[in-house]
């Protein structure tokens, strides 16, 4: 099959407008952080002058500028499969891997960061003894799960709105996953942005905790999927 056996698009095609949105996101958001946030604090001099709290909150902006970039990356893989998929699905399949694939290592990259910032935050932590490495190492585990979260809580958004209008199950659960991802999403972005708050953000998590074992156990004993008329065989 070559190019001529698509006949060209009669206008814009639908989605383009939104993949051009998403790539002005990365950009933004990929150049602001290395170029503004990052490079200054690796310039000659530059760690020396600053002190170790100014350039933790320099980090952190750059992580919370550095997940917009990974989740808008994720987005545009998406929709660029969506547009591409028409002329060759094999090879619009492959393009939204590989680029899913460097979301993922840019994703946990930023794990890397978020160690500077523990290091820089951590100052007095050397009369800990020798445990005090340790902690930093367990600070990042949390703060690698909470990250990984943030992209969950996306998917939770996008799961329990698509249940809320399936009507295959009563709405509350599509109710209980949006507002599991909410939870989800703020106790990341405090974990980043606002890590005092942390702690007294924990009780939220009893909202996610409930939603998601009410909605597994719905699918242990009813199942999912459309509901039939009485009478009607299931489908073999």
């Amino acid at each position: 099959m070559t190019d001529s056996d698509f006949p060209p698009p009669s206008g814009p095609v639908p989605g383009g407008r939104l993949a051009g949105v998403l790539y002005l996101v990365i950009i933004a958001c990929g150049i602001g952080s290395e170029v503004f946030l990052r490079a200054p604090l690796m310039a000659a001099g530059g760690l020396p002058s600053v002190s170790p709290a100014e350039v933790a909150s320099s980090l952190r902006w750059s992580l919370a500028a550095d997940t917009i970039m990974v989740l808008a990356d994720v987005a545009l893989a998406l929709v660029l499969f969506q547009l591409l998929k028409p002329v060759n699905a094999a090879a619009a399949m492959a393009a939204m891997v590989f680029r899913l694939v460097q979301a993922a290592i840019l994703g946990a990259n930023l794990l890397s960061q978020h160690m500077a910032v523990l290091i820089l935050e951590g100052a007095g932590l050397q009369g800990m003894g020798p445990g005090a490495p340790a902690r930093l190492w367990l600070e990042l585990h949390g703060a690698g799960y909470d990250m990984g979260l943030f992209f969950f809580g996306i998917n939770c958004l996008i799961t329990g709105y698509l249940l809320f209008i399936s009507g295959w199950l009563p709405k509350i659960f599509g109710i209980g996953l949006v507002a599991a991802g909410l939870v989800y999403l703020t106790g990341s972005t405090l974990r980043v942005l606002a890590p005092a708050l942390s702690d007294d953000f924990a009780l939220a998590y009893a909202i996610p905790l409930a939603a998601e074992l009410a909605f597994a156990l719905w699918l242990v004993v009813m199942g999912l999927g459309p509901k039939r008329a009485k009478g009607q065989k299931q489908p073999s």
